[in-house]
């Protein structure tokens, strides 16, 4: 009996996310994620000992609107998340999955030789990881 080889989050990553620099305002940020049509915004790191941040649209709403902030005069860097949890892009979707419900987050970069390559959700694991075509 032979056995499939496993469904690797590169396998099923999405690249539905967008890079921002952390000293761009949230409307410039915001101008960005329309532009591009996407929902989570990467915080490019500002040097290579730095890691990457993230900014998602709960975060703005949060951080921002709900707190009666300019979003002209607030800089991503004051409201993102960072270090961010990132996965390996050869990592098997089962162990993303548990580490997701582990630290109760929902998605993650997946990260290859430093770089971000993509992102992975659970909906990405469940629609394109779970069957075997």
């Amino acid at each position: 009996m032979t056995q499939s080889a496993p469904t690797l989050n590169r396998d099923v990553m999405n690249n539905r996310y967008a890079m921002v620099d952390g000293m761009h305002t949230v409307a410039e940020a915001i101008q960005v994620a329309i532009l591009k049509n996407v929902s989570i915004l990467v915080v490019d790191k500002r040097n290579e000992h730095d890691e990457y941040g993230m900014v998602l649209m709960s975060d703005i709403a949060r951080k921002v609107l709900a707190k009666d902030k300019s979003p002209e005069r607030t800089n991503i860097y004051e409201i993102m998340i960072k270090p961010v949890f990132s996965v390996p892009a050869d990592m098997d979707v089962r162990y993303t999955a548990r580490l997701f419900e582990r630290f109760n987050i929902n998605k993650a970069p997946v990260v290859e030789s430093g770089s971000i390559l993509g992102f992975v959700t659970y909906e990405d694991i469940v629609l394109k990881g779970m069957i075997k075509s």
